[in-house]
């Protein structure tokens, strides 16, 4: 019978027992640091079904979206218009025509106002937020999970001029929102 970790490491001298898992330790924190960091959640990239009238406003928007956000790239065109992905750390998410969040049918605090587009602010669960257009014809949500920016907020002052611009209002207009109320 094969001896058992244990025993091995009694018939090291003590100096080594002693260096031994701080070395260890260290190696594995390497290991970790040199693949990119641990892998966290990421958020989805599911694309919505969305209905004619709000895919044809969702392939506007999505045309008009930026190419960096914050400094970060945005992924080539993917197999969606209704999904755009920037390569944050971990990865920023931009769903068009998603459906109506379940939270804004009961009692809620809306979120802040950015270049006149209203944002309901949800935790998505995992440390970041999921941030949702809320006075609009039709629902774009933006998924900072935590550690993407500094200020989860950030990355929606570059996308509301784009979002205002291209996404009608409750009366059916384009570009209102993006004038001031």
């Amino acid at each position: 019978m094969p001896p058992n970790p244990t025993q091995l490491l009694k018939r090291l001298p003590a100096p080594l027992r002693w260096l031994l898992p701080p070395v260890v330790l260290t190696a594995v924190v390497a290991l970790v640091v040199a693949s990119g960091g641990a892998p966290g959640w990421q958020p989805p990239t599911a694309a919505p079904t969305p209905d004619a009238r709000v895919a044809a406003a969702c392939r506007s928007l999505a045309a008009a979206l930026p190419d960096q956000l914050l400094g970060h790239p945005r992924e080539a065109a993917g197999s969606s218009p209704y999904v755009a992905v920037w390569h944050s750390s971990p990865r920023t998410v931009l769903r068009c025509g998603v459906p109506r969040p379940a939270a804004l049918d009961g009692s809620h605090d809306l979120g802040p106002e950015i270049h006149g587009v209203q944002w309901f602010v949800e935790h998505d669960g995992h440390g970041g937020y999921r941030f949702t257009t809320s006075q609009l014809s039709l629902y774009v949500e933006v998924a900072v999970p935590a550690g993407a920016y500094p200020n989860a907020p950030d990355p929606l002052v570059d996308l509301s001029g784009s979002i205002a611009a291209t996404v009608p209002g409750l009366d059916g207009r384009v570009g209102e929102a993006s004038q001031g109320s």
